[in-house]
């Protein structure tokens, strides 16, 4: 009966533990953390009704190892395509122009950072910069864990 308690305490204990998640900016916070110290980008664009999106997140974005290399070495940004926020980032204002004119209204940001001529945007769409906000990789598919830790070797 004892160890029954011990092992019921260590869980509840555990479980109110803070876990460790990414540090996720805004782009408004990232112009501001981009101008005071320059690092790496990564961006994760989604929307609420994509399965995959929500499976990278569970998976990849929840992993310890990759959780640490992301805080430590990159500023990242986790954006819904459908957002109708208007953004003030680089000098530009980006709104939502497709509301009410797509079944998909993509935000302009997304657009631009990730999108490609003549194709429809792909969710999710994960988006690597470099620290002088160059675009280094896209990816238009679920990243695996080891998908995950392997780019951040790369880059």
């Amino acid at each position: 009966m004892r160890h029954l308690l011990v092992v019921i305490l260590s869980v509840l204990l555990l479980n109110a533990l803070p876990k460790e998640e990414v540090h996720w900016l805004t782009f408004e916070e990232l112009e501001t953390a981009l101008a005071n110290a320059p690092k790496k980008v990564i961006i994760h664009f989604y929307a609420d009704w994509c399965v995959y999106c929500k499976k990278m997140e569970q998976s990849a974005y929840s992993k310890p190892d990759i959780i640490e290399t992301l805080n430590a070495e990159y500023y990242a940004v986790k954006f819904n395509v459908e957002s109708t926020d208007e953004i003030e980032f680089g000098g530009k204002r980006f709104i939502n122009a497709n509301v009410g004119k797509k079944r998909n209204p993509y935000h302009q940001i997304p657009e631009y950072l990730a999108g490609r001529e003549n194709e429809e945007l792909e969710l999710p769409a994960t988006v690597f910069l470099d620290e002088d906000f160059n675009i280094v990789e896209r990816y238009y598919w679920y990243l695996s864990p080891k998908e995950m830790r392997d780019i951040l070797k790369e880059n």
